[in-house]
């Protein structure tokens, strides 16, 4: 069971909840909570204004839910704060960027990252 699969479950037990309670207290339909509470590995992390609504239906805070699907989609989440501005400057972008720009910008910080790990392994 993923991180998302598990906060979903357990907040339903915790409450006595069912997938329409979570999905109407959130303004979710049904069929997208029980997707998402049944999926065990998701290719990525549901779209934005799910995971709002999917966190006011559990009475989660936010982050909570964005940590656990990141988490169920296999991505690594950044708690570290951030007091440099060039890096509040590049993620506020992404957020302005298409997915496919978005997964474009991905492969090249990884290709960085590949290159600095190599350079740093060489005598």
């Amino acid at each position: 069971m993923n991180a998302l699969q598990q906060l979903i479950r357990s907040r339903m037990e915790d409450r006595r909840w069912s997938y329409g309670d979570v999905a109407q207290r959130g303004g979710l339909p049904r069929s997208t909570v029980h997707h998402i509470a049944t999926t065990d590995r998701l290719t990525r992390p549901p779209n934005p204004t799910t995971l709002e609504r999917l966190a006011i239906g559990l009475e989660v805070p936010l982050d909570t839910v964005r940590a656990a699907a990141a988490d169920a989609a296999g991505l690594s989440t950044w708690h570290q704060s951030v007091t440099d501005p060039e890096i509040d400057v590049l993620v506020a972008g992404l957020t302005q960027l298409s997915p496919q720009d978005r997964r474009h910008v991905q492969a090249l910080v990884e290709s960085l990252l590949d290159d600095e790990r190599r350079r740093n392994d060489l005598p």
